[in-house]
Formats: C-alpha cells, sequence, structure tokens
C-alpha cells in the first residue's frame, strides 16, 4: 500500500496555515489540485464527521473523492478518509500535521496513504498513481504557500 509524506516550511503559523487549508469558501484560491471543493450535508465549516466533495483538474482526469474528516484540532492536525469510489482507488486517507517553528512560521507536513484497484492491476497502478499524486501534492503545498505569502503582502 503506497505511502508518502510531503513537507512544506511556511512563513505562518499554524492556527492560519490549518484555517487557510480547511476553508472552503477560499480552497480554489490556493488548491492547485482541485477544481471543485464543497463541504457536504449542509456543513458550513470543516470539522469531525464532516463530509467535502474535491473534483481533481485535468491532471488528475477530474476524479471527485469524497472525503469524511475523522480527526480534526485546529492549528495541529486534520485527517480524512475516503467515503465514495472513484475509478482507480480502493481506499484514500490523507493528514495534514501542522508544526510550530520560529518567528511565527510552521511546517505543514501531508501524509497520504491509497490502494489502487483493481487490485490485480495494483502492482502496475500503485506506482504510477503515488507518483503523480506526490507531484501533485508537491505543487499543491507550493501554491499554498504563494498564497499565505500574497495575503501577508
Amino acid at each position: 500500500m503506497p505511502k508518502a509524506m510531503v513537507s512544506i516550511e511556511l512563513d505562518a503559523p499554524c492556527d492560519v496555515v490549518f484555517n487557510v487549508i480547511h476553508n472552503y469558501d477560499c480552497r480554489l484560491e490556493w488548491d492547485s489540485m482541485l477544481r471543485e471543493a464543497r463541504l457536504l450535508g449542509g456543513a458550513t465549516a470543516a470539522g469531525t464527521g464532516v463530509r467535502s466533495r474535491c473534483v481533481g483538474t485535468w491532471r488528475s482526469a477530474f476524479l471527485a473523492l469524497e472525503t469524511e474528516y475523522v480527526r480534526f484540532e485546529p492549528g495541529q492536525v486534520a485527517a480524512v478518509k475516503l467515503t465514495n469510489r472513484p475509478p482507480f482507488f480502493e481506499e484514500f486517507a490523507a493528514t495534514i500535521r501542522h508544526t510550530a517553528l520560529d518567528a511565527g512560521r510552521s511546517r505543514a507536513r501531508y501524509i497520504y496513504f491509497f490502494r489502487a484497484r483493481p487490485r490485480f492491476l495494483a502492482p502496475f497502478l500503485e506506482p504510477l498513481m503515488n507518483t503523480l499524486l506526490r507531484r501533485e501534492v508537491h505543487l499543491r503545498l507550493r501554491s499554498l504557500r504563494r498564497y499565505l505569502a500574497s495575503r501577508a503582502a
């Protein structure tokens, strides 16, 4: 089962970064992986038990992933698990952990794992999917850093 961690240092404190990441009203302003991002079930804010729907860009074949927040500790950590069955994904889960650094800076670590389907193709699909997903997460976190820098200016 592929697993990866992508980390980035940001010129903003943990609580600011956390709030930007989980604010679906501004999500598309910075999230380069998505063309749609919304909360489901009438939710107005992210939190434990809240579900969301995120649709990727052309680079991710416009896949729609619906997830549920299984952990939500503002300023520290949020974790989601996949609740629908998009093509090629049997399972998916991700965690974003925030660590305070010096002078109002922080580190965000995005950790994910997944299992591909159909299972008989997983040995071929998983390395490719992991490479593509890791690249997109790198791009997404750099986009987040640019967004935070533009807000601070």
